[in-house]
């Protein structure tokens, strides 16, 4: 018992630091450990949108300078109703057709990060909008709602090429992240996934995780971080093909 708390404990802080350090929601790394840890899928699903607004809240208050005020509450409603629709349609689409989809949408994103310096005359003209903020945050949402996630894993990437700075974009995603989750934790509960005493030891290490994360974050270069946000965009679609195949 006392190991397998350790377990937890030690995913919840290697997730919680990721998700402080590149805005993330940490179900990228969360949802792989507790699955090979032992538990369900659908528990894992669980208990990571349990954590995560609690381990994004610590990273969004850290970073609260850098939030975009402007257009958060566009991405917060876009995300929300993404989220919800995309719990409650999991099993809906086919795992194949899913994936094709989610690592499209993936390396779409990956050039995005670093489209400025590729095509700098057409990212000048790309502005982060209320409506293109509200309508790529739901379709983000709605497709890693399916696969048990909130969104957090793109969300920076995606503000980043849509035309936030570096930290913004990361404070935005983990202010995003908070209410996203919020979509599909009553959905998961009511089936029974979320199983209590994992949840709360991958909380607690959580959220010391994402205070370390963010402090370590506020203080990269935005160099190392957009470097640091490519190569979980791009490791994302090899988990999925691995997964569906």
């Amino acid at each position: 018992m006392i190991i397998q708390i350790l377990i937890y404990l030690c995913i919840g802080l290697f997730a919680g630091f990721m998700s402080g350090m590149f805005g993330i929601g940490g179900g990228t790394v969360r949802i792989p450990l507790l699955n090979l840890a032992g538990l369900p899928l659908l528990s894992a699903f669980g208990i990571n949108f349990f954590v995560i607004p609690f381990s994004s809240l610590v990273g969004a208050i850290s970073q609260r300078k850098n939030i975009a005020k402007k257009i958060v509450i566009y991405a917060i409603v876009g995300g929300v109703l993404g989220e919800i629709i995309g719990a409650v349609s999991v099993g809906f689409i086919p795992t194949l057709a899913l994936a094709i989809i989610f690592v499209t949408l993936c390396f779409i994103v990956a050039f995005g990060i670093h489209s400025s310096k590729i095509v700098p005359k057409l990212i000048q003209k790309v502005k982060p909008t209320k409506k293109n903020i509200f309508s790529s945050s739901f379709f983000v949402s709605f497709i890693t709602g399916l696969r048990g996630g909130s969104g957090g894993q793109i969300f920076p990437a995606l503000f980043k090429s849509l035309g936030l700075n570096t930290h913004q974009a990361i404070a935005t995603s983990l202010t995003v992240s908070i209410f996203t989750a919020f979509g599909a934790i009553p959905i998961y509960w009511h089936r029974g996934n979320i199983t209590w005493v994992p949840a709360l030891f991958v909380l607690i290490g959580s959220v010391i995780g994402a205070r370390i994360g963010s402090k370590v974050s506020l203080k990269t270069k935005p160099f190392w971080l957009d470097i640091g946000l490519t190569v979980l965009v791009v490791a994302l679609p090899f988990i999925v093909i691995y997964k569906a195949i």
